[in-house]
Formats: structure tokens, sequence, C-alpha cells
């Protein structure tokens, strides 16, 4: 995995600005825009921002194909979900081709590789990176077992936390290794590199039967009821549907659509307790990264094989559901 190079900025030549990032020029567009009203944020701070984590950000997201959360006009104007690459790419900017059996049709999806791509995806307004939990060579076989947290409408962050700490129980008696992130908003996210063996159904059968695990040792906290309505509004939903082909979640780095520009943003088990996603934000992640680094660097030396969970799985007479294939729009 190569690390970001210093990327230095050009010369303000309004309405445009020149990004040197590595051995690319990028120039973006309109840099003064405004994209966060609450901190007066603009296109060009979140340019600044993904260069200062690109080497966290590039980790991230290295060779998965990438979905697009596009903001043309800044948060204030309507949002688009992009699969397919936006038009007018340089020819360095790689993509990775994913068919979509429900609409027996194509799309060309980023596929990041290096930092200027990301900066290209920026200054085509693009805010969220949210990438597959697989990558281009294998793009069926996930290599990522994603743990999503996600509070109901009742339940707290500090529910969350409880959770999270469950969770790591679990891992830790499997003698798997998590890697915990906020998600930027409500919840928390748990990575785990895996084995890439088995296809999204496999992955999500092996998710669903963790979660059961953990709502087994929480159940007053915990729910893994799919259906929205008949959930305990109170409970954490351990999601794992989000290992279902073409469901995406917003990778460690990138900045989230909300008005003060919060940043999913890995943390250590240790920081649970306090940390508050609301304190991730495009002004004070560049410095944390600067102190410690990405604390997701290693992942990929510390790869699980699912066989325990599909055993629970089978021992709990799981079914292997079929799952949405995604929209190629």
């Amino acid at each position: 995995m190569p690390s970001a190079a210093a990327a230095s900025l050009g010369a303000m030549a309004s309405p445009s600005v020149e990004i040197e990032v590595e051995n690319r020029v990028v120039r973006v567009s309109n840099p003064d825009r405004v994209y966060f009203p609450e901190i007066g944020a603009t296109k060009l701070d979140l340019v600044e921002y993904y260069l200062a984590v690109g080497e966290g950000i590039v980790n991230a997201l290295w060779e998965r194909p990438c979905m697009l959360h596009r903001f043309p006009k800044g948060l204030e104007g309507d949002k688009v979900h992009q699969k397919r690459l936006p038009a007018g790419a340089p020819d360095w900017v790689e993509t990775v081709q994913l068919f979509f059996p429900r609409w027996k049709r194509t799309a060309d999806e980023l596929c990041v590789t290096e930092l200027a791509s990301v900066i290209w995806a920026v200054q085509m307004s693009t805010v969220e990176f949210h990438p597959w939990n697989s990558r281009r060579g294998a793009t069926e076989m996930p290599d990522e077992w994603r743990i999503d947290l996600d509070p109901g409408p009742a339940s707290s962050y500090d529910d969350i936390r409880r959770v999270a700490h469950v969770a790591h129980e679990v891992l830790d008696e499997l003698g798997a290794v998590g890697y915990p992130k906020t998600s930027g908003s409500k919840g928390l996210h748990v990575y785990v590199r895996v084995k890439p063996e088995h296809d999204h159904k496999g992955v999500r059968r092996a998710a669903l039967a963790f979660a059961r695990e953990v709502e087994r040792r929480a159940p007053d906290l915990v729910t893994t009821t799919w259906w929205k309505k008949d959930r305990d509004p109170a409970a954490v939903f351990v999601d794992y549907n989000q290992n279902a082909r073409d469901h995406t979640i917003a990778a460690a780095y990138s900045v989230r659509g909300l008005p003060d520009a919060r940043v999913s943003t890995p943390v250590r088990w240790d920081e649970i307790d306090d940390a508050d996603p609301r304190d991730f934000t495009i002004r004070t992640v560049p410095k944390r990264f600067a102190e410690i680094g990405d604390l997701h660097h290693d992942i990929d030396d510390h790869v699980f094989d699912l066989a325990p969970l599909l055993e629970w799985a089978d021992r709990d007479d799981l079914p292997v559901d079929d799952d949405d294939d995604g929209d190629a729009g």
C-alpha cells in the first residue's frame, strides 16, 4: 500500500484552484462554495481535509468498488447517490465494472488506487465515499466483515458503547481483531478482515450468527429483528445486512453529509467510553491523524477465518436469504 505523498495547494485563481497531489494535478472549480453551512467549510476545506488524511482514506478505499455521495450545490442542495463514475474523469482515474443482475446492466464504479482520484472525486462534489466490502480482484468474495451498531430512535450513544463492549468480548473469544470507528452519525462500525473465501450471502450469514450471539448476551440492549416496525425503539440494531452485496457504508475517514462536517473516524477500543462522534470533524481529525496516524493501517495483517461463525449459523439453523443486488443507476 503506497503512502500518501505530501500534496500541495497551488496558488488560488478564482474560480478554480490547481491541487498538486503526488504526480497529478487536479483542477478544483468553485473552491469557495460553502458545503457545510454550520461551520462555514468550503469545497476547498473539504479537499484540504482529504489531503490531510490521505494515507488513511486511500487505505480504506484501496481497490474497492466505491459509490459516491455527491452534493453538487453543497449540503443545502440535492444529494446524488452515484454508482457510475461521473463523466469527464482523467484517464488515470481507475474503475471496476460491476454487474447488477436485477437490472441486467453494468456500472463502472470508482476504484481508488491513489490519493489523486479521491481529490478528483471531491472536485466532482463528492462528500462521502461508500466502498464495497470486496476488492476488484474478487468483487463477489468479500474480504471485510462489517459490524454496524445502529441506534434505535429511543436509544442513546451510551447504549452503543455498551453494545460495542459486548461485541468486543465476542470478537476476543473468537480470536478476531476488530477495528472500530465512529459511523460519523449516530452509530459505530467495527471492521474485521476476513479470508475472501465466501460470497456475500455467506459473509452476511456469518454476520447474522455473530449478531444473534451479541443479542443473546445483551437481550435488553440489542435487537436483530429485521423489520424496523417490529423492533424495540430503545434497542441497538446489529445490522448484519450491511454485508449483503452492494450494501455500502461510509469508509473510515469519509466525511459525512452533515452540517458540522462530521467524519467517520477510527478509534481505539479504550477510547469508546469517552469518544463523542460529534468531536470528529474535518476541523479536528487532521490534527488527530497527524499525531496518531491511521488506526486501521494494519488491518490486513489480522485476517479472521469465518468458519466458527458459519458453524454457529448451522447450529442456529440460520437461513441463507436472497439479498438486494442493488441498482446500477
